[in-house]
């Protein structure tokens, strides 16, 4: 009898810098695990190979400076204030993304952040303050002064930053801030603007030229081809899912994911005989329960994954079969709704609780909480049995 489902392993790799053949670094470092003497395992046909994305742009030297930021900005707005909407509140996303775009505006920069948070979760006014006093404010858009006057001073509990004096600290002459959650209320102040948020870019870019902006930029399409020869960009996504480097850099989400899981792919298969899958991942898709941030600040999960990663599974909700079996024996009635699930109901009880999600979202935030981003040292996630049910061996 099988005992073990799903496992994941987290691969430790040696240090990559740009250059690196990843594809041949990760495919000995998992055949080298598999075979060591305290760890091994046996690879097998649909097991999965994750990758952050870190590591697959550090390889390949995806990064920007500031300048090139601040130039491809002065492109697109030559001349003019420019008022930048719903930015997250981080420390390592958007303060160098922010000082770039300042550096290339001429005119004044109008910062509106969303509140009582930013779009993933971060607090920017402490929650009862904002139910006791928001009916003290003048009107659903309002200015620095007012925030302070109505809630005080506010730092991150988890990072001890007020973000409305960093944002505004880059060049506190020419930036001012102010609070909306109307993507129209930043016509108020500049008829050109450049969309901050990440999830909801393509409704908040909408809204506001159908709401008379003059022009509507998103962080996708700024850097999203080389400044110059030799800078980092990506065509798909741009600024978006960059990360702090250093004061004068970042680094971006890499480019080009779907050719490299190919090539990883095939160089396992060449190298093991295994159909493996792979796929590039960020950060994972979940939510922490107690800080309430949702930690998918990367455009996408998955920015590049093999074919048979496409999709959402189909599963049963064992439980449900298991306690509603009536006369059947549980262990018959679970095994009856596994081999029957390609033809129930999607919305039927029997898959009742089975939120459906992408198959990406599930394995990348599976490899997100697995590798973490802090000194593990394992860029690199191993998993096996994760298309599996009850019923294989």
């Amino acid at each position: 009898m099988r005992y073990v489902g799903t496992v994941s392993r987290g691969i430790r790799l040696p240090v990559v810098t740009r250059g690196a053949d990843i594809v041949k670094i990760i495919s000995d470092s998992i055949i080298n695990a598999a075979e060591s003497e305290r760890d091994r395992f046996v690879m097998r046909d649909r097991d999965i190979v994750g990758v952050t994305e870190s590591l697959v742009a550090r390889s390949q030297g995806n990064y920007v400076t500031l300048d090139d930021i601040s130039n491809d900005v002065a492109a697109k707005f030559p001349e003019g204030d420019v008022a930048v909407i719903c930015p997250i509140l981080s420390r390592n996303r958007f303060p160098q993304l922010l000082r770039g775009m300042v550096k290339g505006i001429r005119g004044h920069v109008h910062v509106v952040l969303t509140y009582p948070s930013d779009e993933v979760g971060n607090q920017l006014i402490e929650p009862m303050n904002y139910y006791l006093n928001s009916a003290k404010l003048s009107g659903e858009c309002f200015d620095e002064e007012e925030y302070y006057r109505v809630f005080g001073e506010y730092k991150h509990p988890f990072t001890g930053v007020d973000y409305v004096q960093l944002y505004k600290g880059i060049d506190p002459g020419r930036v001012s801030v102010h609070f909306s959650n109307n993507p129209l209320s930043a016509l108020k102040f500049a008829k050109q603007v450049i969309v901050a948020s990440i999830h909801a870019r393509r409704i908040h870019r909408d809204i506001l030229e159908k709401g008379g902006a003059g022009k509507v930029v998103t962080m996708d399409q700024i850097c999203s081809g080389p400044a110059r020869p030799g800078a980092g960009y990506n065509k798909d996504y741009g600024l978006l899912g960059s990360n702090y480097t250093n004061d004068e850099s970042v680094k971006l989400f890499p480019r080009d994911c779907g050719e490299f899981v190919g090539k990883l792919q095939t160089e396992l298969k060449r190298r093991t005989g295994k159909d493996i899958e792979v796929l590039v991942y960020g950060d994972g898709a979940f939510k922490d329960p107690v800080c309430g941030i949702w930690e998918l600040a990367d455009p996408v999960v998955s920015p590049g994954f093999t074919d048979g990663l496409n999709g959402m599974p189909k599963e049963i909700k064992f439980k449900y079969v298991a306690d509603n079996a009536g006369e059947k024996d549980p262990a018959q009635a679970v095994e009856e709704a596994i081999r029957a699930k390609n033809d129930l109901d999607k919305f039927g009880h029997s898959t009742l609780g089975t939120t459906p999600r992408r198959l990406t979202d599930l394995v990348g935030s599976l490899c997100d909480l697995t590798s973490g981003s802090g000194d593990k040292g394992t860029p690199v996630v191993y998993i096996q049995g994760y298309f599996d049910n009850y019923l294989d061996d």
